[in-house]
């Protein structure tokens, strides 16, 4: 198996929870007291904590990995459709939008996948 096999889906998912932890940094407001903002930092990074964790456990196990990201962009996209048909959007919006949180999350999946199946070969 290449190297870049085995590295590519660890790197590009380390990459992607830094880019989800991103999005916490909303939290940092005027006039909120540092308990808040320790609240709101912890519950915005729930998901990325739970991905750290997963991630640990895929590094070894890359069917985990698969799943773990396919089942992630899934549900991330289900949601967004739901709130977005709920809103009098149309569905094909929902789509588009989830795309940017949901496409990298297949992609790691599949790389994921493609590693484990090189492994099960050896």
């Amino acid at each position: 198996m290449k190297k870049s096999t085995y590295w590519m889906p660890r790197i590009l998912s380390i990459l992607f929870i830094c880019f989800l932890s991103l999005f916490s940094l909303d939290v940092f407001q005027p006039g909120m007291s540092t308990a808040e903002i320790a609240l709101g930092l912890f519950m915005h990074n729930i998901p990325s904590i739970i991905l750290i964790f997963l991630l640990v456990i895929s590094w070894r196990r890359e069917i985990i990995g698969a799943l773990t990201y396919f089942a992630a962009g899934t549900i991330y996209m289900g949601f967004v459709i739901y709130n977005v048909m709920n809103s009098g959007l149309p569905w094909y919006i929902g789509v588009t939008w989830s795309l940017t949180i949901a496409l990298p999350a297949f992609v790691i999946g599949a790389l994921f996948l493609v590693n484990w199946r090189h492994r099960k070969k050896e």
